[in-house]
């Protein structure tokens, strides 16, 4: 008989394995060597942990109690993954386009990121999950009972907590090393799931092993099995028609709910055409799992009887002598309870940690995301102590319950939990009218009704809930007994349970969803997950203007990790074209930085915490149409007299936009006139007074003379001038001009322009790239050159700086020649913007003077080479920017 000192050993070493194959899988992903980390087949394997100690220990248990109802835990799961695989992908592409990191991330965010839905959620789940821990931690510890040679009866309940402690400790202890050394969830834990993927298949080995065993070691073959069967009560007991439906329906929404099996099925995934292996591989899996559970279960009743039937896959072996078969079957059952205790802590504690450790975390130190203190540590430490707390609250169900329930109950207990979820969540990624209000009611009544009607009892009688509460009911209320609600006496207490807290969850999350309106953000939310495949991937936009790149460095850092968080600065700002670490916190950079957050803190917290620094919000307009078309849906009436009236208002704002831009004109027009007035009158007055003088003054100097007449030559230049320009515009606006199309460089043509625009002096300084500006151009150079001298004159008479400079820069942007003239004076005000091209347009009083037609011109010279002349906001001063395209120049030889 093998001792208990033996099968420490090899648990010990077993262990030791595990932590080798996590550690290497770890460095192999570390290293981009781990292709076959990624492949279907381990991505199958890890949805093993479905099987836990329940299916393993269990199934024999519950068909020796039940008969073929046992099959009700594996029909569930396998009709999911082979008729909903429509819906556990779309689960998927939810997870990865939202980064979610676990069932409650993907309920709050879908519900307007509601943190106080995540922190329902999470609450729900590790109270559900509760009693499935106490469940593994009871199996493996009754199987210690056994190779020590005393029944789960009559040893001591002392020895079996103690070894249920250490137990639980190991177990925490190795979820802490491998299932927290990365922050960001969505960086996958690809040691434990490979160390998972392994269990499976020693899991899946042994219980195979055991039951070649029972039908030729034991039986005598095939044959005389089915006899045994045949024989067995197993094969004539009756089958409630209620109950196997109910726990069939159970265990496919414990499949889409249990927090383990979103975190191997949506946050571990890596590609979501894995699902089309698993959709036939994992029913491989559980057919092979369940191969054998008959027929051990009938010989076991036949050879054992009064043993516990949970422990006939390990009784049997150890009761024929063969210790290496049942050091085996331990490993199998011990695989099948660290596999779902590690990843079951893992899937909870980063619920904990995101939910409510940080957000009180961040509240208590002032409640600002750039505050003193390293966020990353935080949030590790969080999890860590989270993965104590969780594997502790099922030893202490454990030590409470007395570990005399039949694993079966206790999973199904804790299957009835989670379940609760299952209408929140479907409702979610399926129905855009679902709202946070509903869900949070569902969830609610839901939850309340399996504490009261199914978890509470599952400790016991009288350990929780009184007898007199089980027989009579709260507060003396007939129809408020546990397992009795509204008079539905003599139903199974699952079924029971089941039925009311899932009729009443669904109830009140439909009846609330469709009396409440959705906030904005949800019904944006909404749109993105139930149209996952049409819209993009972000959930919702941000304004940044009032974001500080520093503060958001600062966050970053502090959660991804300064390495991590500088390199995503950096190449964002690079793809802005902006060296160093600090980006323009534009939109589509903050959507990725939530994005990257919600990897590491969960969707929830990364919106609020982005929201702290940015202080804003807007939505695509993509997501506003999806809310739109959302709002028809609901109330279409209303949404067609909103739309109207919008567009309505959207109309009467564009007409006293352009009113307002009419009167302008129509007062610059006016101003126009007068000021052609002023500068025609003004020179033709100088030229009749001096001819007058010329012409009746008698015996005039030779100087004087000449000075007179030199007047008359300038108001004569000056008239001509002005009348050119007027002649000029007309002709452009008339499109009558013809080219006079010469090649150059861009170089010479800037010169020519600085030299008749009065040259650098000390009134104006240019600064140039001479190196940029080697391009050879085929345009009309004259026409280009009057350009070029206009914005160089202007930048001269209107530049108000102390020491007026004006920079010239010259680039590409793809197929177009930019060139851009850029001042350091105070620029043009903004209500002035957009009519500066104008004809009639003359911003302000200015000492220069001038009719306001020389941009005019620009605008008209530049549309018929092909280009055009901008004016550049946001810049230092008045900026000015005149593009070519690519036909119009050719790269200098």
């Amino acid at each position: 008989m093998a001792t208990l000192n033996i099968l420490v050993l090899v648990c010990l070493s077993y262990v030791a394995l595990l932590f080798a194959v996590a550690f290497a899988a770890d460095r192999a992903a570390l290293r981009g060597r781990g292709t076959w980390l990624r492949s279907p087949l381990v991505y199958t394997l890890s949805l093993s942990i479905y099987c836990t100690a329940w299916t393993f220990y269990g199934a024999v248990g519950f068909a020796a109690r039940s008969g073929l109802e046992f099959l009700t835990i594996y029909l569930g799961p396998t009709l999911v993954v082979i008729g909903w695989w429509w819906a556990l992908r779309k689960m998927v592409r939810v997870g990865r386009s939202q980064r979610i990191t676990s069932i409650a991330d993907l309920i709050s965010s879908r519900y307007g990121k509601s943190n106080t839905l995540a922190v329902f959620v999470t609450v729900l789940a590790v109270v559900g999950t509760t009693p499935y821990i106490a469940l593994q931690l009871q199996s493996v510890t009754f199987s210690f009972a056994a190779f020590a040679e005393t029944g789960p009866g009559t040893g001591q309940a002392l020895n079996r907590d103690v070894t249920a402690f250490w137990l639980a400790l190991g177990l925490a202890l190795f979820t802490i090393l491998f299932g927290t050394r990365n922050l960001d969830a969505n960086e996958r834990h690809h040691g434990v799931v490979m160390a998972i993927a392994l269990e499976a298949v020693v899991k899946l080995f042994a219980l195979l092993a055991v039951g070649v065993f029972v039908v030729w070691g034991l039986s005598g073959g095939v044959s005389e099995t089915l006899a045994r069967i045949d024989a067995s009560k197993i094969a004539t007991w009756d089958v409630s028609a209620s109950r196997w439906v109910g726990v069939t329906a159970l265990s496919a929404a414990a499949f889409l709910c249990l927090p383990r099996m979103f975190q191997v099925m949506v946050v571990e995934n890596e590609d979501e055409d894995h699902l089309r292996t698993a959709a036939w591989a994992f029913p491989a899996y559980l057919m092979l799992m369940s191969l054998f559970v008959v027929p051990i279960a009938v010989v076991g009743l036949d050879l054992l009887e009064g043993t516990n039937p949970d422990l006939f896959v390990l009784s049997l072996p150890l009761s024929q002598g063969q210790d290496g078969l049942a050091i085996l079957a331990f490993l199998g059952g011990f695989s099948s309870a660290t596999s779902m205790v590690i990843v079951a802590a893992i899937a909870l504690s980063t619920m904990v940690s995101n939910h409510i450790v940080m957000p009180i975390w961040l509240n208590m130190t002032g409640g600002s995301a750039v505050i003193s203190g390293d966020v990353r540590q935080v949030a590790l430490l969080a999890r860590r102590l989270s993965i104590a707390g969780v594997v502790f609250l099922g030893y202490l169900y454990f030590t409470i319950s007395g570990g005399g329930t039949a694993l079966a109950k206790i999973g199904l207990v804790s299957f009835a939990g989670v379940a609760q979820f299952l209408p929140a969540l479907l409702g979610g990624l399926f129905w855009r009218g679902a709202t946070r209000m509903g869900a949070m009611t569902g969830l609610a009544i839901g939850s309340v009704v399996w504490l009261y009607s199914l978890f509470l009892p599952s400790f016991g009688p009288a350990v929780i809930l009184s007898e007199g509460i089980m027989q009579q009911g709260l507060l003396g209320l007939s129809w408020l007994r546990p397992q009795a609600l509204f008079g539905s006496e003599g139903m199974d207490p699952l079924v029971h349970a089941v039925m009311w807290s899932m009729l009443l969850n669904t109830a009140g999350f439909v009846l609330v969803s469709l009396l409440s309106f959705p906030k904005p953000i949800e019904r944006l939310q909404g749109a993105q997950f139930v149209n996952v495949y049409e819209h993009s991937p972000t959930s919702g936009g941000w304004t940044g203007g009032l974001a500080q790149t520093e503060d958001l460095l600062i966050m970053a850092q502090r959660i991804m990790g300064p390495t991590q968080a500088q390199t995503f600065f950096a190449g964002a700002a690079g793809g802005q074209g902006i060296g160093g670490y600090l980006p323009e916190p534009s939109p589509d950079f903050l959507q990725a930085l939530e994005r990257e957050l919600s990897g590491s803190v969960g969707a929830a917290a990364a919106h609020a915490m982005v929201g702290q620094i940015v202080g804003g919000a807007s939505v695509s307009v993509e997501d506003l149409m999806a809310v739109a078309d959302e709002t028809a849906q609901i109330m279409e009436y209303s949404s067609k007299l909103e739309a109207k009236s919008a567009e309505l208002t959207r109309t009467a704002r564009k007409l006293r936009e352009a009113n307002d831009k009419l009167t302008q004109l129509s007062r610059q027009k006016d101003a126009f006139l007068s000021q052609v007035s002023h500068e025609l009158r003004t020179p033709m007055t100088s030229i009749r007074a001096f001819s007058e003088i010329l012409r009746d003054t008698k015996g005039l100097k030779a100087g004087e003379a000449g000075k007179y007449a030199s007047v008359i030559h300038d108001e004569a230049i000056r008239l001509t001038r002005l009348l050119d320009d007027l002649l000029d515009l007309s002709v452009l606006e008339n499109g009558q001009v013809n080219l006079n199309v010469q090649s150059g460089t861009l170089a010479d043509l800037l010169d020519r322009a600085a030299a008749a625009a009065g040259g650098e002096a000390a009134t104006l300084k240019i600064r140039r790239r001479r190196g940029d500006e080697d391009i050879i151009l085929s345009t009309d150079l004259d026409r280009l050159a009057q350009v070029f001298i206009n914005l160089i004159a202007n930048a001269r008479k209107y530049c108000d700086a102390a020491q007026p400079v004006l920079t010239i820069e010259t680039r590409m942007s793809g197929e177009t020649l930019l060139v851009d003239f850029t001042d350091n004076g105070s620029g043009i005000p903004v209500d002035k913007q957009d009519v500066i091209f104008e004809k009639f347009s003359r911003i302000g009083d200015t000492k220069a003077g001038g009719a306001g037609l020389g941009l005019a011109i620009c605008r008209e010279i530049m549309a018929r080479l092909g280009g055009q002349v901008t004016y550049l906001p946001g810049q230092q001063g008045a900026a000015f920017r005149v593009s070519l395209p690519l036909e119009q120049r050719v790269a200098a030889q």
